[in-house]
């Protein structure tokens, strides 16, 4: 059996190295001199499920059937808060379209009350992805939870909206981006990783 770890969100990060410094291009496009890497999270079982932990405790009355997540890191979230509020997971998928979609043959049934859970949330554009693919199956979105909140602007997706962490992080659209004014060679993270000209 192993000893419970003491949740401190920010300190997860920190020792994990999950917070990154540097000029980098998010995936929504926006620029940021910080990136949080929630691979380096994932990859420590116990901060994962410690965090998680958090997240299926604030929802633990909210009566939660279903857990949702975008691929490909809020699967791995998704199934953890799934797994300790004792409900199924089941993830959203990229179509060639760009929206997402239950594929796999996922079901939802009508107002069946589920929790979208992501990793970060910065414009929330998977998040409202998501959403709209639940919206289609007509479930009822009892809440949404990200591990970090980095929005600028709160953002309301008309549920209760909880995160492990809340640490308001700079993003500049590309002409406005003054990383990229000091000439600081940008950064693309993630899969396919590599510095941009």
């Amino acid at each position: 059996m192993t000893e419970a770890v003491p949740v401190n969100p920010e300190a997860f990060f920190r020792q994990s190295g999950a917070v990154l410094d540097g000029h980098f291009l998010l995936t929504s496009g926006l620029h940021s001199p910080v990136y949080w890497e929630k691979f380096r999270i994932l990859e420590h079982p116990e901060y994962t499920q410690a965090l998680c932990s958090m997240i299926a405790g604030y929802f633990t009355s909210h009566g939660i059937e279903a857990v949702v997540g975008p691929t490909t890191g809020g699967i791995i979230l998704a199934y953890e808060v799934a797994r300790q509020l004792g409900v199924r997971c089941i993830f959203a998928e990229k179509e060639e379209s760009g929206r997402r979609a239950f594929r796999r043959g996922f079901m939802l049934k009508h107002g069946e009350r589920v929790l979208v859970v992501d990793d970060i949330l910065t414009t929330g554009k998977s998040v409202c992805e998501v959403l709209a693919a639940l919206a289609e199956h007509q479930a009822a979105v009892a809440g949404v939870a990200v591990l970090v909140d980095r929005s600028e602007h709160g953002l309301d997706f008309g549920c209760p909206l909880y995160a492990t962490l809340r640490s308001v992080t700079p993003a500049y659209k590309p002409e406005e981006c003054p990383l990229c004014h000091a000439g600081i060679p940008l950064t693309k993270p993630g899969s396919s990783k590599q510095s941009l000209k």
